[in-house]
């Protein structure tokens, strides 16, 4: 009886945190006339949901190691997407999505746990997975994105390489780059001030769960690298198959937001 009122008690304290939390968030968004307060609210929300369903499919993931495959794919396919939306101005681009993050995630993941740098537990092989199909969508994301903006903005200098006789892809070679290098920005400057700057989720959920300072570290090692790995993979596999384009964008190309 008594831990049902401590786990009701810190759910109050949990949902008064949040709710504050949003408040500010909210607020400061209307105080500056930004158009994203409903989002705030929605992916809130949804992250409430999400994770309330992901926590109890785990429990049976754990129970029954096959079903991990399961939540493989289902991580893919929302990854695959969320970053295939943010994209429309490329043609096919669900399918050059998806090719580029399997890619990234399934070689990051396999050399992994084919060198047992993690054991190759279900629990291991879900948290890590988690966190590589993720960077994959991010790398996928400001793949496209930069590659897009940058046809539009350098315009006049793909259409001068291609009055030279240059091929599309030529065309697009220095930009494409740009792209890559652009896209990964997020992931280097998280790389290089962890520990100094903020404490990732990963390091701190595995203190939290009961690991060793040292035993977190090694861990949110192998994230960090792991997903520097599977974005380097992912961000140059979709500017290759982007980066040939047959049109350039138009300057009001549809997918910015």
């Amino acid at each position: 009886m008594a831990s049902e009122e401590a786990g009701l008690e810190a759910d109050l304290r949990l949902g008064v945190g949040l709710g504050l939390l949003l408040a500010v968030a909210v607020g400061a968004l209307t105080w500056a006339r930004v158009p994203r307060r409903r989002d705030v609210l929605t992916a809130s929300a949804r992250a409430a949901a999400q994770l309330a369903l992901i926590g109890l499919a785990l429990r049976g993931v754990f129970a029954a190691p096959l079903a991990t495959v399961g939540v493989l794919v289902v991580m893919l396919a929302a990854a695959v997407g969320t970053a295939s939306r943010r994209l429309a101005a490329f043609p096919d681009a669900l399918r050059r999505v998806g090719a580029s993050c399997l890619l990234g995630a399934s070689v990051t993941i396999g050399l992994i746990f084919a060198v047992e740098a993690l054991a190759p537990t279900a629990r291991n092989l879900v948290a890590f997975a988690g966190s590589v199909v993720g960077g994959t969508m991010t790398a996928c994301t400001l793949t496209g994105r930069r590659l897009a903006a940058g046809l539009r903005d350098r315009r006049d200098e793909v259409e001068g390489w291609l009055a030279l006789g240059a091929t599309p892809r030529r065309a697009a070679l220095d930009v494409a780059r740009d792209s890559v290098a652009e896209a990964l920005v997020p992931a280097l400057d998280q790389t290089r001030t962890v520990g100094l700057v903020t404490l990732p989720g990963t390091f701190v959920g595995a203190l939290l769960g009961g690991a060793s300072p040292a035993g977190a570290a090694r861990f949110q090692l192998v994230v960090l690298v792991g997903q520097l790995c599977a974005q380097s993979i992912a961000a140059v596999a979709l500017a290759y198959l982007l980066g040939a384009p047959v049109r350039l964008p138009p300057t009001d190309a549809p997918g910015r937001g």
